[in-house]
């Protein structure tokens, strides 16, 4: 378990973790927020969402100095005094929108599967789809490496579309709500890795890690940190961790934010 003297960073998930699934706020969570503030504990979010709509939400969170990640992973971006050593400030995973959406429209075609996707669809049926005003649903339409669909096919065809997307180098992952469509080497695990390594080179020893998340989408990253909080969801997806050390994983009894909370409650004691 880890304590103060402790070097830490915190991964999280965002919509039905750190955000409430259904209003998407996070006060609940404000007490722990301001307490890793003041012990100038890293807070990495590690979303599906967009850049457009973490850059958003990390300014109302007071997070603008961390790095975050976006798109399942496909995504880091990195804070201004990180660029010294990139050349950009993302670092994309996988392949692009534009090449995502052009092998979707041209599988729909040639198959006929029966999916829709962001780039199908206006900023209002996105609103529908996710609860957001439309203009949050227009910065999540702002995508860069990653595609949600919504499958309406049966089970067999859907078999079919993750075969043909794995030869075309693509893969599915399972969100809260939707399937996301991204590169096959790009993952919150992964991303989660390559940030993990980049803080303990810049701070010259090793950190310890804290992940939260409540869906799928989050397996790799509960997989790679030190310390797992299952948050309790909304959906009916299992969350089967394969991790020796049950002990480092906890699974909460409260949803969203307020799950979270007690994530972070059982594994840091001296915050």
């Amino acid at each position: 378990m880890p304590y103060l003297d402790d070097p830490l960073i915190i991964f999280t998930d965002l919509d039905g973790s750190l955000l409430d699934h259904h209003d998407y706020r996070w006060q609940p969570a404000q007490p722990w927020l301001d307490k890793l503030s003041v012990a100038q504990v890293p807070l990495i979010l590690t979303t599906s969402k967009t850049s457009a709509e973490v850059a958003e939400l990390q300014a109302d969170l007071n997070l603008t100095k961390q790095p975050f990640i976006a798109e399942n992973g496909a995504i880091i971006h990195l804070p201004p005094d990180w660029r010294e050593e990139d050349a950009a400030p993302f670092h994309l995973s996988g392949a692009s929108y534009r090449e995502i959406r052009q092998t979707l429209v041209e599988l729909r075609q040639r198959y006929d599967f029966e999916f829709r996707g962001f780039g199908d669809v206006t900023a209002k049926q996105v609103a529908v789809w996710t609860g957001l005003a439309v203009k949050d649903a227009a910065l999540a339409m702002q995508r860069d490496a990653s595609e949600p669909l919504i499958w309406f096919g049966n089970d067999l065809d859907f078999a079919h579309l993750k075969k043909c997307l794995t030869r075309e180098g693509l893969s599915l992952t399972r969100g809260g709500r939707f399937w996301h469509v991204m590169g096959a080497g790009a993952g919150k695990g992964q991303a989660v890795q390559w940030l993990t390594a980049r803080y303990q080179q810049k701070r010259g020893h090793p950190v310890l890690s804290i992940g939260l998340g409540d869906g799928p989408n989050d397996l790799s990253m509960l997989e790679t940190v030190n310390y797992a909080v299952v948050i309790k969801g909304h959906h009916e997806h299992e969350m089967p961790l394969q991790r020796d050390d049950v002990t480092q994983v906890f699974r909460t009894d409260e949803f969203g934010p307020r799950g979270w909370s007690q994530g972070l409650n059982h594994f840091i004691t001296l915050l």
